[in-house]
């Protein structure tokens, strides 16, 4: 009864919270081309004025909370994390997206559970003996779908998925001891509310249904996403594709500043890098590969999980690194939200072209990094 009651009361902060907000509401030169296309063939009518919802105030809104001391850097497990998924799953009601989770818009896992799985990977280093706790500490995936408007099609899935977790507080710091996570990575994961918000309003949806979700644990080694590619909650072998948003806030990048840019992990793995920089093409976002951190990179996100899978699965970020990465000033006045709106709007276009098209991506038989995660793909699907 009280773990109830002390869900109910996040519930209602993140409710309360929700409301108040709606109220409210010259870089790499020596190694990158420009992509974008002078001739782009332009978007329809209806995707235009799907892009054109995308705001910067909404998203300002939703990372102003997220990022806020209040969440106290949303560890795993912790408070803030609880109160953020309960924010986020009111965000997901509000739009209208329908609940999939085994606790509505939750999947939910115990992480005392998960925290055994992670001694027992290879190279994990051995904890401290501690006592078994007795009652589950329990973590969730918030999830929810738009459902696609084509009798057949609507029963295969995208995933637009990011890490809605951080490192929490570190007692030792001297100063700010919150590392409050704006970039990394509510700034992914209020893209994600974004762009679910801008995709369930279109009159006539996508074909294909559209998944949106943001994981707990990814600074804990993946662990939500990996979660989620053991028990999905639909069918990976009718999953065609994932874009996972990860730092997309911050245009200040340590190799020089990106301004109506986007970078994609594993660029040349799979056919959804080459979508992307189509969509960017069509934006007038500049859509690339970093020499290095690209494949370098493509492991070190949620998307490998769901590779992993076998799902053409990759990220799409600003930023590799900058200034303040996993330190405490990583803080919501220092996101650049008008980049926001450029950034989520290629991705939309992106998405909305998985969505509709006959053909589904796939993973590049000539690159041999792709080779596992096509083989998986196989495993899968042996019958293609």
């Amino acid at each position: 009864m009280q773990k109830k009651m002390n869900r109910m009361k996040l519930a209602c902060v993140a409710a309360l919270v929700s409301q108040c907000l709606m109220a409210s509401s010259v870089s790499f030169a020596q190694v990158k081309e420009t992509t974008v296309s002078k001739k782009a063939p332009a978007i329809s009518a209806a995707m235009q004025a799907t892009v054109d919802r995308i705001s910067a105030d909404s998203m300002r809104g939703h990372l102003t909370f997220l990022a806020s001391d209040l969440l106290e850097g949303r560890d795993t497990p912790s408070r803030g994390l609880d109160l953020a998924a309960e924010y986020i799953a009111a965000q997901f009601r509000a739009i209208g997206l329908e609940a999939v989770g085994n606790d509505g818009y939750f999947q939910t896992a115990d992480w005392n559970v998960l925290k055994k799985e992670i001694r027992r990977r290879p190279g994990a280093p051995v904890p401290p003996a501690e006592a078994e706790p007795t009652t589950p500490t329990i973590v969730r995936n918030v999830i929810g779908v738009l459902r696609g408007s084509d009798p057949v099609l609507r029963d295969s899935y995208v995933l637009v998925t990011a890490h809605y977790d951080h490192v929490g507080i570190k007692a030792n710091e001297v100063g700010d001891k919150i590392f409050n996570g704006a970039n990394d990575d509510a700034s992914g994961t209020v893209s994600v509310i974004e762009l679910a918000k801008v995709f369930a309003s279109m009159k006539e949806r996508p074909k294909r249904s559209i998944v949106f979700m943001t994981f707990f644990g990814e600074e804990k080694g993946l662990v939500g996403s990996r979660y989620y590619g053991k028990n999905p909650v639909f069918p990976i072998e009718k999953t065609i594709a994932g874009i996972n948003i990860e730092q997309v806030g911050r245009t200040d990048d340590s190799e020089g500043p990106q301004v109506a840019s986007l970078g994609v992990t594993g660029f040349d793995f799979s056919d959804v890098g080459a979508i992307i920089k189509q969509a960017g093409d069509k934006t007038g976002i500049n859509v690339w590969k970093h020499p290095v951190n690209s494949d370098n990179y493509f492991g070190a996100s949620d998307n490998k999980s769901l590779a992993e899978q076998g799902i053409p699965a990759h990220t799409i970020s600003v930023a590799y690194a900058f200034p303040d990465y996993h330190r405490p000033g990583d803080e919501a006045h220092k996101i650049d939200y008008d980049n926001m709106v450029k950034v989520n709007r290629a991705v939309a276009v992106a998405v909305e072209q998985i969505a509709n098209s006959p053909a589904i991506p796939k993973w590049d038989d000539k690159n041999p990094k792709a080779a596992k995660y096509l083989e998986a793909w196989k495993q899968r699907n042996p019958n293609k």
